[in-house]
């Protein structure tokens, strides 16, 4: 009866906000009337901005000469004081103070009272340091350039005389700034950073690859098979040809068909999806780097990720130092490797080298972990690594030298019977990067194709399928290749230190309102 009451008496609060909200929409569209009865085009064509706030703000030298701007910018403060008023206006670089005279605006200056938090407006003027000692913008002309008819959730701070700064209403919820990510961005700067941060990121990395003259390529979203990952897909349909089609869950194999027509080295920068379930280091839809490089091994991507995970660090922190979630991270090479038979075995005290199925499901039992029927040996590997052992390797570390029924499409080791020459790089408990020597060999390839086969009818749905087109293209022949795919959206993650993988998307799945 009390979790009833509480669900009532949040609903009605509920219903009180809508209401409020909708007073506010009233008002301003009966402003956006008055705006328009006066002459003023609330929604114009365009304004020739030429200056931002940020810069604006850091190169204003006390004493010189006079600078005329015209910048542009969203209403965040308003204080009218008769015949004057002052205004702070948000641009991409950050806000800064507008001051407006009416002796300065004349008869525009009464539109002033139309106008709301929100508002975008254009502001010709000259830059000049008040008595208050804040760099402003002493406005001739203003220009209204969109009318906002919704209010912002504006996030108000006090500070007290110690400099304590005090935040009231902030625009908090999780899931409403995630729904409404444009609202998000304009009231919480800190998110733009975040942002701004990941296109730099992904900039710095396609900088590294192109100056070794790697080949940015493009391949289908839309495939006829999906493969190169062991996951469910997402199925679609073509009218024309009448067929399924399946968004690419990764890049690899086609990547790799270019490797076999003579490419030396390609990457791609990609979207990939994947039918999956949803949690912090998880979407459905996410960004991949893919890189494949001919007449080379995994030890020789083992070096080439730590420059370049390196070197991506060193563009966010010249100490390559990110703090995470409270822990200091460094990313300066060379990083730690261990074989993944090695690190279970100091982590969980068991040694699964050579273990049939059946010992493995009585392992796992014994470790508390929970295996599905279907699951072969691979599978319960990965599972005991994934909920034991991952979630501790915290500072940057190679995991190398898996079992070879955990991967497909990795080439059998050298040396070592039963394992194959794959990495993963793992970094504060979640895998960041994943290489293989590429398996070369068509006849193995197809064996390996066939053993996934039997594990799908076993009922691993995400076992890999057969692609006799890719086997036809192994059989003209590959040279020996080193593969990488590398998580952005992840390395952004820790980049920025967030902790859910939907705080560096733009704009991640939800369950419909």
């Amino acid at each position: 009866m009390t979790s009833e009451k509480r669900d009532i008496s949040h609903d009605a609060t509920q219903d009180r906000d809508i209401e409020d909200v909708n007073v506010l929409i009233r008002r301003r569209c009966e402003e956006l009337d008055h705006l328009r009865q006066n002459g003023i085009d609330p929604y114009p064509p365009h304004f020739d901005v030429d200056a931002r706030a940020r810069p604006l703000i850091e190169a204003f030298v006390d004493g010189a000469p006079q600078k005329s701007v015209k910048i542009a910018g969203r209403i965040m403060s308003m204080r009218r004081m008769g015949k004057a008023a002052f205004c702070h206006i948000q641009d991409s670089t950050g806000k800064i103070q507008v001051y407006l005279r009416k002796d300065d605006l004349g008869s525009w200056y009464e539109n002033l009272r139309l106008l709301d938090i929100g508002d975008i407006i254009g502001v010709s003027g000259f830059v000049f340091r008040t008595k208050m000692g804040e760099v402003s913008v002493h406005a001739n002309e203003v220009a209204l350039l969109a009318k906002s008819l919704r209010p912002l959730p504006i996030v108000k701070e006090k500070v007290d005389e110690q400099g304590n700064k005090t935040v009231y209403d902030p625009f908090s919820d999780k899931e409403l700034r995630y729904r409404q990510r444009y609202v998000d961005l304009v009231v919480n700067p800190k998110v733009r950073e975040v942002f701004v941060q990941r296109s730099k990121i992904i900039s710095v990395m396609r900088e590294f690859l192109d100056a070794r003259g790697y080949l940015e390529v493009e391949t289908p979203v839309l495939q006829p098979l999906y493969g190169g990952a062991s996951a469910r897909p997402f199925v679609t349909h073509h009218n024309a040809l009448d067929i399924d089609l399946y968004l690419r869950i990764a890049d690899e194999l086609y990547l790799k068909r270019l490797i076999v027509g003579g490419f030396d080295a390609v990457y791609e920068i990609s979207k990939d999806f994947r039918n999956e379930g949803m949690d912090r280091t998880h979407n459905p839809e996410f960004t991949m780097l893919e890189l494949y490089v001919a007449y080379k091994d995994y030890i020789w991507m083992m070096e080439l990720v730590e420059e370049l995970i390196s070197k991506v660090a060193k563009s966010v922190r010249d100490d390559m130092k990110i703090e995470v979630v409270g822990k200091e991270i460094s990313f300066a090479p060379p990083y730690k490797r261990i074989s993944m038979f090695d690190v279970i075995r100091d982590i969980t005290g068991k040694d699964l080298r050579g273990k049939s199925e059946e010992d493995l499901r009585r392992v796992a039992k014994e470790l508390h972990l929970e295996i599905e029927p279907g699951i072969g040996v691979g599978g319960i590997i990965d599972a005991i690594f994934g909920e034991l052992v991952e979630p501790k390797l915290i500072q940057p570390t190679f995991i190398i030298d898996y079992p070879v029924e955990m991967s497909p499409l990795a080439k059998k080791h050298r040396s070592e019977p039963g394992l194959v020459e794959r990495f993963e790089l793992i970094v504060n408990g979640q895998e960041i990067a994943n290489s293989f020597s590429e398996l070369n060999d068509p006849l193995d390839q197809r064996a390996r194709f066939e053993e996934q086969a039997r594990l799908r009818a076993r009922g691993d749905q995400e076992a890999q399928v057969l692609d006799e087109d890719f086997l036809r293209a192994l059989e003209y022949g590959m040279p020996p290749t080193a593969g990488l795919g590398i998580g952005i959206d992840r390395l952004v993650m820790l980049m920025t230190n967030q902790t859910s993988i939907r705080d560096v998307l733009f704009f991640p799945h939800m369950r419909p309102e």
